[in-house]
C-alpha cells in the first residue's frame, strides 16, 4: 500500500490552493452577499484546466485521475463551496453523463466545449417528488416525428441558468415504467428557466427550477440506450458522491484552519486559548476526523480509477464527510466564541 501522493497530485494541490487563496478568497464573501455567480473565477478555472480534470485530452480535458479531481474539489471547497460546487456539478453531473454514455456525435459536439469550460453542463434529476426517490420521475419525453417532445419540470438544478450554460441532461419517462436520459440544449423553445432560487448557503452557485412545455429536441439527443436512464444516473451519482465527499473534507479543513489560527491569536487569562487543554482536545479531534475523512475519499477515488467496484466506498465517504463537516464547523464556531 502506498499512501504517498504523486508529484502530479502534489503539484495540482499547490496550484489549486494558490488559485483558491489568491483569487477566490478575496471575493468569496462579496459573491455570497450579492448572490452573484462567479463568471470571472469560472473563466480562470477553465484556463487552469480545472473544468475537465477527468475528461481525456482528446476531448480537451486534462486526462487526470479521480484522485486528482477529488484533490481539486477539496482545495476549492476549503475556501468557498459555491465555486467548488460549480466546478464539481459541471464535471460529475453535467459532463460525465455525455462522456460515459454519449455516442461519438454527442461526444464530439459537447465534450470539447464542456471540458474546456467554454460552456457549463447540468444534470436534471430532482423533481418535487423525485430525487431521493430517483425512480419517481414524472417528466415525460414522447417520440413525435423524429423528435423527443418533453413536458415536465425539474427543481434545485445547478448550473443550468447561467449565461454560459450549454445544456442539461434530464431524466424523463419515455414510456410507462421506462426512464431515459435526454440532452436538452439551452435556448431550445419550450425550455424555460426560473430566476435564481434564494438560498441560505452556496449563494453564489446557480440553482434553478426548470420547466419543459412541448420542448422538442432531435431523436439523436437520447443519451445511450433507451430505457437505460435509471442505471445511467445511478452510475453518475456514484461518481458524484466522491466529489461531494471531497467537498465535505474541504469544508471541514477550511473551518479547522480558521479555528486553529484564531486559537493562536485569541488571548484569555493571559495566554492564547490554544494553550488550554479543552481547546487543544477540540482541535485534535477535528484534525483526526478530517484526515480519516480524507482517506475515505481517496480510497473511493482510487477504487474508481482502478476499475474496481467503488459505489459502497463512495457512499461511505459521502456519509462520513457530510457529518464530519457539520461537526468540525460547529466546533470551529465554539472556538471562535
Amino acid at each position: 500500500m502506498n499512501y504517498e501522493l504523486s508529484e502530479e497530485h502534489q503539484l495540482l494541490r499547490r496550484t489549486v490552493r494558490d488559485f483558491a487563496e489568491s483569487r477566490v478568497a478575496p471575493v468569496a464573501a462579496e459573491l455570497d452577499r450579492e448572490s452573484r455567480f462567479p463568471y470571472e473565477l469560472v473563466a480562470e478555472m477553465a484556463e487552469l484546466g480545472l473544468m475537465g480534470i477527468p475528461i481525456p485530452e482528446q476531448y480537451g480535458g486534462a486526462g487526470a485521475d479521480t484522485v486528482s479531481y477529488a484533490i481539486a474539489v477539496e482545495e476549492l471547497t476549503r475556501i468557498d463551496s459555491s465555486v467548488a460546487i460549480t466546478m464539481a456539478a459541471h464535471t460529475s453531473l453535467g459532463t460525465m453523463p455525455i462522456y460515459l454514455f454519449g455516442n461519438d456525435a454527442q461526444k464530439d459536439e459537447w465534450l470539447p466545449r464542456l471540458a474546456s469550460g467554454e460552456v457549463l453542463g447540468a444534470f436534471g434529476l430532482t423533481e418535487p417528488n423525485a430525487g431521493s426517490d430517483a425512480g419517481a420521475t414524472r417528466t415525460r419525453a414522447e417520440q413525435r416525428d423524429g423528435q423527443w417532445v418533453v413536458n415536465g419540470s425539474k427543481i434545485f438544478i445547478t448550473n443550468a441558468g447561467t449565461d454560459i450554460s450549454g445544456c442539461v441532461t434530464i431524466t424523463a419517462c419515455t414510456a410507462d415504467d421506462e426512464i431515459s436520459n435526454v440532452i436538452v440544449p439551452n435556448g431550445t423553445p419550450g425550455y424555460d428557466i426560473s430566476p435564481p432560487m434564494h438560498k441560505l448557503g452556496w449563494r453564489a452557485s446557480d440553482t434553478r427550477e426548470l420547466s419543459f412545455k412541448d420542448c422538442a429536441v432531435p431523436e439523436g439527443n437520447l443519451l445511450g440506450e433507451r430505457g437505460r436512464g435509471f442505471a445511467q444516473f445511478m452510475e453518475i451519482l456514484d461518481g458524484g458522491r466522491i466529489s461531494v465527499a471531497a467537498m465535505g473534507v474541504g469544508l471541514a479543513q477550511g473551518a479547522y484552519d480558521l479555528a486553529y489560527a484564531y486559537a493562536q491569536e485569541r488571548q484569555q487569562f493571559g495566554k492564547p486559548i490554544a494553550k488550554f487543554q479543552a481547546v487543544q482536545f477540540q482541535l485534535a479531534d477535528m484534525s483526526t476526523e478530517i484526515e480519516a475523512g480524507r482517506q475515505l475519499v481517496y480510497r473511493a477515488a482510487w477504487l474508481k480509477d482502478q476499475g474496481k467496484p467503488f459505489g459502497l466506498a463512495a457512499a461511505q465517504a459521502k456519509l462520513y464527510t457530510g457529518l464530519l463537516s457539520n461537526r468540525v464547523v460547529n466546533a470551529a464556531l465554539q472556538i471562535h466564541g
